[in-house]
């Protein structure tokens, strides 16, 4: 848990990023994203991202939902497996 004095993280990368997007209302490009601990901020609703698991990009778009969570809970690194007994 990151303490509330030191605020929201988020990589300026990023920031700047859709703050051009933003600008020039493009919000059709997707931003590649490699900072998986960046916070989603509400100005980030409706842009599609593309962030990197390890090995490929998964893309998505940014709901309401997903303010305040971190870019790296939507890209899930290990494969999911079913274990039969």
């Amino acid at each position: 848990m990151r303490a509330t004095w030191k605020g929201p993280f988020i990589d300026l990368i990023i920031l700047k990023r859709v703050d051009s997007l933003l600008k020039f209302k493009t919000r059709k490009k997707i931003v590649k994203i490699l900072s998986r601990r960046s916070i989603i901020f509400p100005s980030f609703f409706g842009i599609s991202v593309a962030v990197f698991n390890g090995k490929n990009f998964v893309i998505f778009c940014i709901s309401k939902n997903m303010v305040g969570h971190k870019f790296g809970e939507f890209a899930l690194t290990k494969k999911f497996t079913h274990k039969n007994n």
